[in-house]
């Protein structure tokens, strides 16, 4: 068997995110960061938590994994380091369960921040309670294989619909979605979500005493 030599395809020098602006990233919905980027940076709408409560903020990882193959998947936790968001492209092979309990539960061990997979995962009802937040396409019971000879890529850009997600960018998720934000713009876009928050708390304030939205919003 030929086999490929995942250092080939291996970036490990990438730069990670300030924890602080995470922090802060982490604090704002994924709409508002959405918005506040210029509506930019949107994932897949059917990428969702696997659990409700889930909620992810981090660096990217980026794999580019096989279709129906899980071996990069294992490679990258491997490589990983803690408050990293694994952020998995799987070739458009979207009907395979490429992660499950035994790789959740060494991703939370290792201090992983959350996977964002555009494919499916299984063991939903584990996942959930083992408490690392996933996020997928859904849930799927087809397995994958693991092809030592095929080549895939972590900390290289992947394009996840028609936003392309490189290492080290900003990863929010939470109930509604997922959001990339590159990581040159992280501090501005942070910024910007706060004031944008902010300011629409003033617009609620207004309409509980009364006020109509085309009256905030000077819409007549």
């Amino acid at each position: 068997m030929n086999k490929h030599d995942p250092a080939l395809t291996t970036r490990l020098d990438i730069q990670r995110l300030n924890p602080s602006l995470v922090a802060a990233a982490a604090k704002l919905p994924t709409a508002t960061l959405h918005e506040a980027a210029k509506k930019i940076g949107a994932l897949p709408s059917a990428i969702k938590p696997v659990a409700p409560h889930f909620r992810c903020a981090g660096s990217a990882l980026t794999v580019h994994s096989p279709g129906g193959d899980n071996l990069w998947l294992h490679r990258a936790l491997d490589v990983a380091m803690p408050g990293d968001v694994m952020v998995v492209f799987a070739n458009g092979a979207h009907e395979h369960g490429y992660w499950g309990e035994i790789m959740t539960t060494m991703a939370k061990v290792k201090g992983l921040a959350g996977l964002v997979i555009d494919g499916c995962v299984r063991d939903g009802v584990l996942l959930s309670d083992i408490g690392f937040p996933v996020f997928s396409r859904g849930l799927c019971i087809q397995g994958t294989g693991k092809d030592f000879g095929a080549i895939g890529w972590i900390n290289h850009p992947v394009t996840m619909g028609n936003v392309v997600v490189h290492a080290g960018d900003l990863i929010v998720g939470d109930t509604d979605g997922v959001v990339a934000i590159p990581q040159a713009r992280v501090a501005e876009v942070v910024s910007s979500g706060e004031r944008r928050e902010a300011e629409e708390a003033a617009i609620l304030r207004r309409l509980e005493a009364g006020e109509t939205t085309l009256s905030v919003y000077g819409w007549h």
